[in-house]
């Protein structure tokens, strides 16, 4: 039992201030009737594996202060002033769904008001340099849906668009063709720069090395076989061995606990939760037809609904993080929080 109080202490230490505005925090006691669903002989495995990983894939409001700080004065992007820089370039507001865009906005508005005297809303008067900033790319699917419309109805003949996040996932490289497509089809001159923190392989041809999860073999489960069997084409399967170069896992036998573990209550809250869409894979959400996208990444503002189902799902499944897709709710609950604080 000391063991189960100091990971269940642990995981909440680390996510303490998981969408704290709306009072969804993990306490010990919401960790321990998550973990409860899973069967008995994996509980304290299942949290040992977490505890390691959530120190290295959430991303705090202090982590992503950091971020957004040191991105503030990163020379190869803003010169030798920063505010000169930020005052010149035009933030876009442009994200089709969610709030996470508004919400990275508001803090770098704090920053700026604090380094230099001005708000997002005063930059870009006459600007060429646009700036698309958000907390994480996943399949890319968002950002490039979000800026091929802008392309498309808004953008300046000629401009400079920096895309900059904290984390990004290497195969979203294949839906950012779509920016350079519209590019094309809009006949105007923009660059278009990424900019990222943390890079994590998920390609299917890397998947060996990847850093999401990627099941080594399908489980001795009726369910898991019963929904593989009813896919498209047999799920692409890691070879064993291997951490990532990330170093997310803390081992490879924990990675598969988890890979095992997470798809097999995935398939299992496919049937108990009746809201789920098709493409809400057991390991994440994920177009193609495959056993899910498999992100263990997790920030302060929300979780992916790329992350597998066992970490967010809910009614009747108990989430180890509830999502908000109340986006106006959940903004304004962060909006009167950041007012009381200071950067």
């Amino acid at each position: 039992m000391a063991e189960l109080d100091e990971l269940l202490a642990s995981i909440a230490a680390t996510t303490v201030d998981y969408r704290e505005a709306d009072g969804e925090a993990p306490t010990p006691e919401r960790i321990e009737r998550w973990i409860g669903q899973f069967d008995g002989a994996v509980r304290l495995p299942i949290l040992r594996e977490m505890d390691h990983v959530l120190k290295q894939t959430y991303f705090s409001r202090t982590n992503t202060r950091k971020f957004l700080a040191g991105l503030f004065k990163t020379e190869e992007l803003v010169g030798e002033d920063p505010c000169a820089f930020w005052r010149s370039v035009k933030f876009l507001d442009i994200q089709g769904g969610g709030a996470s865009q508004k919400e990275m906005l508001a803090l770098f508005s704090v920053l700026l008001e604090n380094k230099c005297g001005f708000k997002i809303e005063d930059c870009g008067a006459n600007p060429d340099t646009f700036i698309y900033l958000d907390d994480a790319i996943f399949s890319g699917g968002r950002v490039s849906s979000d800026l091929a419309g802008w392309i498309e109805t808004h953008a300046p003949k000629k401009a400079t668009i920096h895309v900059i996040v904290i984390a990004t996932h290497q195969s979203s490289y294949f839906n950012r063709n779509r920016v350079g497509q519209a590019i094309k089809a809009s006949g105007k001159s923009i660059d278009v720069h990424w900019w990222r923190s943390v890079e994590l392989e998920d390609r299917k041809a890397h998947t060996t090395t990847s850093d999401v999860l990627r099941p080594v073999a399908i489980p001795d489960d009726e369910d898991v076989k019963a929904y593989v069997a009813a896919m498209r084409f047999p799920p692409h399967l890691r070879t064993a061995g291997h951490v990532g170069g990330s170093g997310i896992f803390s081992s490879d036998a924990g990675r598969q606990l988890l890979e095992t573990e997470f798809l097999k209550a995935g398939v299992r809250i496919r049937q108990m939760c009746p809201h789920l869409n098709q493409y809400q894979r057991p390991l994440g959400n994920m177009i193609l037809d495959t056993l899910g996208f498999g992100s263990l990444i997790v920030t302060f503002r929300n979780c992916p609904n790329n992350a597998p189902l066992a970490l967010w799902a809910g009614d009747p499944w108990v989430p180890l993080f509830p999502r908000t897709t109340n986006s106006d709710t959940s903004m304004r609950r962060f909006m009167a929080m950041l007012a009381q604080e200071d950067f």
